[in-house]
């Protein structure tokens, strides 16, 4: 069953062939036996199992939505009523979730079944899913390296199969980038697509949910729950939500690919060049169009994400002081002190390097000098983008520089962790969609992602053009060795 697509778990639910329950069963017994990944943070069979249950009474009736009864993994960045809900920290450690997130609630309205809380970077701060404050997770492509992050939990839970599908968040790639180091398929929808309501915020403008699994196809099935407008959501766009299915058979004849020439100098490993011009080769036989595109802006899009996200965060982050729920430190002498010990005690180091750089960027006298110049840029940024978009439908490059490194690797160098999300960042600073999908292999058997970059609330288009290439392609059937 691990093997099936979420389109081919819901049909063999629908047809009776499994129960919902057999079919949890089935995967938390998985989960069981791959605990070394350390994918899960929290795991609540019993909840697990009476949804399962009511599932299958809907599924009875024949009254059940098309995804009723299917499992999947659920992002710890998501509150989840009666859930421990954590984000990957001690700060929030013995944090119940007391209301459900939007998106766990469109979930739940759809009978899906929530397999458990998967680990990640601590508030989302992350490349790797190595600051989590429970520990590291494990590539399944290879346990000594990183999935990547900060959805390294997800991923590693979709791409070992221990869940057909997972939830994601990506503030500057971190739906897209764990996608490309385990092998999946990974959707950043439009900013303000899917509600940001009850997901634990990191930076505001630039955090969105998406949907991580293993085709385009099952990715637009989740997009189907996930996207719509939310009124308890500021951010959340007024729009109608098409059927994210019904276009993915279209030929792509004639779509016009942009490659953005700044995407393929300096820092991109070879091997991970030479995969994604075999892609593009593919994509001439499909009939697409190829043309050049330049986004001469894209080099300044990572010291404007570290001004701009931190900025945010340090705001964010101040409502975490242990005086309302959370972890509080056990000993203080007045209530300065004990801000100033739970934050200490409660916040790991990239927590806190990350607040400590966003006040600094706040501050009197730094404002104009580094937030509102990296404000300016970001609208540079876009500007690049729509300018491209005028001579292209879709913009294709690689998700991540390199294949995915060792634990540790660059734990102490954080510029080079920083970098790995070069290609991806620029997407968020604009808000716009884009996508990452298998599209082979390094020498080393690890994993190389392809991403796409869509026009705003153009994640149709995107699908379409992903779906084509994964029925020419066999890149996302592939499952890591001892996990098939």
């Amino acid at each position: 069953m691990h093997r099936k697509t979420l389109a081919e778990l819901s049909a063999a639910l629908h047809k009776k062939d499994i129960s919902s329950i057999e079919l949890t069963q089935y995967f938390l017994a998985r989960i069981g036996r791959h605990k070394a990944l350390n994918a899960f943070v929290t795991l609540e069979p019993e909840k697990s199992l009476a949804q399962a249950k009511a599932a299958d009474a809907l599924l009875a009736k024949g009254q059940a939505p098309a995804l009723a009864g299917v499992p999947l993994a659920q992002k710890d960045i998501f509150c989840a009523d009666g859930w421990r809900t954590t984000c990957g920290s001690k700060i929030l450690s013995n944090f119940v979730a007391p209301y459900d997130a939007t998106v766990i609630r469109k979930f739940n309205d759809a009978g899906m079944v929530c397999l458990g809380k998967t680990n990640m970077d601590e508030f989302a701060m992350g490349s790797s899913n190595e600051t989590s404050f429970y520990g590291p997770v494990r590539n399944p492509w290879n346990t000594e390296t990183v999935p990547g992050g900060s959805s390294g939990g997800s991923a590693a839970a979709v791409a070992a199969r221990l869940a057909p599908a997972a939830t994601g968040t990506d503030t500057g790639g971190s739906i897209r980038q764990p996608a490309a180091l385990t092998n999946l398929t990974g959707l950043k929808p439009s900013y303000g697509r899917v509600s940001r309501y009850g997901m634990i915020a990191f930076a505001s403008s630039l955090d969105q949910g998406g949907p991580m699994a293993q085709t385009a196809e099952d990715a637009a099935l989740l997009l189907n729950v996930m996207a719509g407008f939310d009124p308890r959501d500021s951010t959340s766009v007024e729009a109608p939500v098409p059927d994210y299915t019904a276009a993915l058979k279209h030929s792509i004849k004639g779509v016009r690919i942009g490659l953005p020439k700044e995407y393929f100098g300096e820092g991109l490993s070879p091997e991970v060049a030479q995969v994604i011009e075999a892609a593009v080769g593919e994509y001439k036989k499909l009939g697409a169009e190829i043309v050049e595109v330049s986004l001469p802006n894209s080099q300044l899009a990572i010291p404007c994400y570290y001004v701009l996200a931190p900025a945010e965060a340090s705001s964010n982050l101040a409502r975490f002081d242990g005086a309302r729920y959370g972890y509080r430190a056990p000993e203080y002498s007045d209530l300065i002190d004990m801000y100033k010990k739970t934050r200490a005690q409660g916040f790991g180091s990239e927590v806190k390097r990350r607040i400590m750089i966003g006040t600094y960027a706040l501050s009197a006298g730094y404002y104009d000098a580094y937030y509102l110049k990296a404000q300016k840029l970001r609208r540079l940024i876009a500007e690049d983008f729509r300018q491209a978009f005028e001579t292209c439908d879709v913009i294709l490059g690689p998700t991540s520089p390199t294949t995915a490194f060792k634990l540790g690797e660059k734990s102490d160098d954080p510029v080079a962790m920083y970098l790995s999300d070069i290609y991806t960042i620029s997407v968020n600073l604009a808000g716009l969609p884009g996508m990452s999908i298998p599209a082979g292999f390094d020498g080393k058997g690890l994993p190389v992602g392809l991403q796409l970059i869509g026009q705003y609330f153009g994640e149709e288009r995107l699908l379409n053009v992903a779906h084509q290439y994964q029925q020419a392609t066999d890149w996302h059937k592939r499952i890591p060795k001892g996990f098939e």
